[in-house]
């Protein structure tokens, strides 16, 4: 059986990369043609549906870039790899992510770099792959954008991240970045009615942790931040399970739960943390403190 297209271009490619450059030849010139026979091969392969030949191409084609010094190209070529692994190879394709972030860092492009942070958080928070690098990535976008005054998807980053930090248990981590988000939030009019959303969820972090001490300073905190935060229904659910924490009264917990979901759904996020905190009161009948 005859080689495929992509296979004809490829070995074209790699016979162009290995030639040695004659007298009146450039080494520049013979990278960029290879980096162009490289892309044709990938290209080609992506038609076969062949992403994992694919991705390896493009990854050729970036290394070609990089010798011809045409960063920007190489840095598309890596993009185009992570994009064809991504079909199959998910740490193959954070890996190219990788290699175009250090391009783009050492360019100081730290909005593109936020972009392919991002990317790679979401590669490895997809079918929870890896929560936890998926939450330092967001992390990490998240101040990279806000480095760059992108706040509000900043905000967004750290959004996800608190949300992961909980999945993990890490209930302190995501009290803190639901604070960052809460204090963004408040400093635009389009964004400050979802404040007390995110109070709320520090608060349940907190009585997560068992720190009911912590959970009432917040919401003194979050009252002086907005004096009309006492008065929502959300403040009024935090205060009530705090209550029933201190008491250790399982009935009035799940009574309140049950009263404020019937009004607001509860989603999967608040739901997990709720029956956490549950757990801990039926199995500490002193309560939490």
């Amino acid at each position: 059986m005859g080689k495929s297209n992509a296979e004809e271009h490829l070995a074209k490619a790699e016979k162009k990369a290995s030639a040695t450059v004659g007298w009146f030849g450039s080494q520049s010139s013979k990278w960029e043609e290879a980096g162009d026979l490289f892309a044709q091969a990938a290209n080609a392969f992506k038609v076969e549906k062949r992403w994992n030949e694919a991705g390896k191409a493009f990854e050729r084609e970036a290394a070609c870039r990089q010798k011809a010094n045409e960063n920007n190209d190489a840095m598309n070529a890596f993009k185009n790899a992570a994009n064809s692994y991504k079909k199959r190879n998910p740490e193959a394709a954070v890996s190219a992510l990788h290699q175009a972030i250090k391009l783009l860092i050492d360019a100081g492009n730290f909005r593109q770099a936020a972009d392919r942070e991002k990317e790679i958080a979401g590669i490895y928070a997809q079918d929870g792959l890896d929560v936890a690098k998926a939450r330092d990535s967001f992390v990490r976008a998240g101040d990279w954008y806000k480095q760059e005054d992108a706040n509000a998807t900043a905000n967004q980053c750290y959004q996800q991240a608190a949300e992961l930090s909980a999945e993990l248990g890490d209930y302190q981590r995501s009290m803190e970045l639901y604070q960052t988000v809460a204090d963004w939030s408040l400093t635009s009019a389009l964004t400050k009615y979802s404040v007390k959303e995110y109070w709320l969820r520090a608060a349940l972090c907190s009585m997560a942790m068992g720190d009911l001490v912590t959970t009432q300073r917040l919401l003194d905190v979050f009252a002086q931040k907005d004096v009309t935060f006492p008065s929502t229904r959300e403040a009024k659910f935090a205060h009530e399970l705090m209550l029933s924490c201190e008491e250790a009264d399982v009935e009035r917990f799940t009574a309140t739960v049950y009263q404020y979901d019937q009004v607001t759904k509860l989603d999967n996020w608040k739901t997990g943390v709720l029956l956490k905190i549950k757990k801990a009161l039926e199995e500490d009948e002193g309560g939490l403190t």
